[in-house]
């Protein structure tokens, strides 16, 4: 069980720094005026997808395991999981700020 909380913890504090580190270049591409608002609205879209986040650390352990993954299987799809959601939030950035 420790193993389980260790990776998902892994899990949500490599997302927390992708999410921070991409956070400025989303919000730079906005007039000053607006960098403000567009952050956001970018911390709510990461609270947004907390839950689907922590689940999926939660099945990916399981998988792991179960045997059904190897480290290295573990390490590649939560790297492909954290740039595919992270791409998805500025979309929805995107969306989002095209409205105000």
């Amino acid at each position: 069980m420790n193993q389980l909380w260790c990776s998902l913890i892994a899990l949500i504090l490599s997302l927390a720094i992708t999410s921070t580190s991409a956070a400025n270049p989303p919000c730079d591409t906005y007039p000053p005026a607006k960098q403000s608002r567009c952050l956001e609205i970018w911390t709510t879209l990461n609270k947004e997808d907390g839950p689907s986040i922590a689940q999926f650390g939660l099945d990916q352990q399981k998988r792991r395991e179960e045997g059904k993954i190897n480290a290295q299987q573990h390490l590649a799809e939560n790297m492909n999981f954290i740039k595919q959601s992270t791409e998805k939030r500025i979309e929805r950035l995107k969306e989002r700020m095209a409205k105000e």
